[in-house]
C-alpha cells in the first residue's frame, strides 16, 4: 500500500496570515485512504517537517523532507 504526502500550501499560507499553527502536511494510506495532518510525519528513514513556529529555512521553505541514508 502506498502512502501519500501532500504538503498543503493554503493551510501555510492561512497560518502566516492568522499567526496560527495548523498541521500543513497531509498524509493518507492507499487512494481511499482517511487523511490525517501532522505537524511533523516520521516513518523509517524518511521525516517530514512543518512546524510552523519554527524559524524558516534560509530559503524560505517553512516544510521539508529529510530522508536519512
Amino acid at each position: 500500500m502506498k502512502t501519500y504526502i501532500t504538503v498543503c500550501k493554503n493551510v501555510i499560507l492561512r497560518n502566516l496570515k492568522r499567526k496560527r499553527n495548523d498541521p500543513a502536511v497531509r498524509v493518507s494510506r492507499g487512494k481511499h485512504g482517511a487523511p490525517r495532518r501532522y505537524r511533523d510525519y516520521h516513518k523509517g528513514n524518511l521525516h517530514v517537517y512543518g512546524d510552523m513556529r519554527r524559524k524558516p529555512l534560509p530559503w524560505g521553505a517553512r516544510v521539508w523532507v529529510e530522508i536519512n541514508e
